[in-house]
């Protein structure tokens, strides 16, 4: 057999692409296998260590409005109420959420809507019971502390979602 210039570097060329691409699909399978993102309920933990952190933040802001309104022994109740009844609702935890898509998966187009529609319906009730919850506690404070209120207790909703306004 007769070589031709050349084609021994072709040939050694075409051992090492797939040689490196071989070493790239095995990494990356080793990667998603056991990796960080694996399967093993690193997410779901993750998700549960953000949720603590995000209420520890949510009770150490409680307890800083709480000492800056300077409530009377008579609005207590009424704080309690409102603490209460403006704690978040349950979030689907990703079992539960691939449970519910597991189940939506299951529906007919027609019945997915009809359920995403009763979700939503859920989720206004719980958003009118939160106002309600908080217009009567707003009501108990006198002037001085609604100032403070109005100041302090609800964040910039466009700040909240991380929609930061540019300032010119």
């Amino acid at each position: 057999m007769k070589l031709i210039p050349g084609s021994f570097t072709k040939r050694a060329l075409m051992v090492g692409l797939i040689a490196g691409s071989g070493i790239l699909a095995a990494s990356s399978f080793a990667m998603t296998a056991g990796g960080p993102a694996g399967k093993d309920g690193c997410d779901a933990r993750q998700g549960q260590k953000i949720h603590a952190k995000w209420e520890a933040r949510r009770a150490e802001h409680l307890s800083e409005l709480k000492e800056k309104l300077k409530l009377s022994p008579e609005q207590e109740a009424a704080w309690n109420t409102f603490t209460h009844a403006t704690q978040p609702g349950m979030r689907h935890a990703g079992a539960d959420r691939q449970a519910m898509r597991s189940e939506f998966e299951k529906l007919s187009t027609p019945q997915r809507l009809d359920k995403m529609m009763a979700m939503s319906d859920a989720r206004r009730t719980r958003m009118l019971e939160r106002n309600q919850a908080i217009k009567a506690f707003y009501a108990q404070l006198n002037p001085e502390q609604q100032k403070v209120f109005d100041a302090e207790a609800m964040p910039d909703p466009m700040r909240a979602r991380g929609h930061h306004r540019f300032q010119s």
